[in-house]
């Protein structure tokens, strides 16, 4: 496969593997940045090449401006990595950049610019097309917030505790929930590609029928996948959501995908 290296601020933490087969594109959840997935470049099979996304208002893009909707970063994230999509790709994608990845791909299919990705990761978010039934929480006052920061688990104690720190963070944050929070699902034929669902057994924002009803976006093999943890078993799962995310990326570079309609359960 051609090198082709990132020169984007939209990829960091990139490293070349020169057996790759494939290239998977991750998106953070909220708040996250690419830095999540700094370790996978090791951790995963020397086909699969890891491209980090980083998106503006984090870590070296921390002075831009952070997207506050999701239909604007989607035609930036067209724009961006467009060049980089002219080798087998698949998108991965936890949290907030499950709805991303989504999206991404069904407007990559809109424009038919690119072929699209060979298969959509989605991980932590129940599938699009059913309603939030969670208030949302990106305009509440910031006590509210904070509490609302605490349950959810997903930004360290010692940033909660660090009031300078926090005060730096809640624009980000706060624009990284209404992404998800003005989301609006319009419906659209069924993706082709396969689709591989993660959810945690103990996730108490996404249960685990609304990870199984991802199945609905795809015509194509869909794979879905059970972790002992909560909302961010990524995280506690870490070893064993590489394995299982690298058995299914293989898999279908082979061709051997299930071609039974049912959900395949882990």
């Amino acid at each position: 496969m051609m090198r082709k290296e990132p020169l984007s601020p939209w990829i960091q933490y990139w490293q070349p593997k020169f057996e790759t087969r494939l290239r998977l594109f991750c998106f953070p959840y909220a708040g996250g940045s690419a830095a999540i997935f700094r370790l996978w470049p090791e951790l995963l099979p020397s086909q699969i090449e890891v491209w980090p996304v980083q998106l503006p208002g984090r870590e070296r893009r921390i002075s831009e401006q952070p997207f506050e909707h999701l239909d604007p970063l989607i035609d930036a994230l067209m724009e961006a990595l467009l060049p980089y999509l002219d080798e087998p790709y698949a998108f991965f994608g936890h949290s907030m950049g499950a709805l991303i990845s989504f999206e991404l791909t069904r407007a990559l299919r809109k424009t038919g610019s690119t072929a699209g990705p060979m298969r959509l990761c989605v991980s932590g978010h129940r599938a699009p097309q059913l309603p939030d039934t969670l208030p949302p929480v990106h305009n509440l006052p910031e006590h509210r917030f904070i509490e609302e920061l605490q349950r959810l688990k997903g930004t360290p104690e010692e940033v909660l505790q660090h009031p300078e720190l926090l005060q730096l963070l809640f624009p980000l944050l706060r624009a990284d929930f209404a992404v998800c929070e003005t989301y609006t699902y319009t419906h659209q034929a069924p993706l082709t590609c396969p689709i591989s669902a993660f959810g945690g057994l103990r996730d108490g924002e996404v249960p685990c029928e609304s990870i199984v009803a991802w199945r609905d976006q795809t015509r194509g093999p869909f794979n879905v996948h059970f972790f002992d943890g909560g909302h961010f078993f990524l995280r506690e799962q870490q070893a064993s959501l590489l394995r299982i995310l690298a058995h299914d990326l293989l898999a279908g570079l082979e061709n051997k995908n299930s071609k039974s309609d049912r959900p395949q359960l882990t």
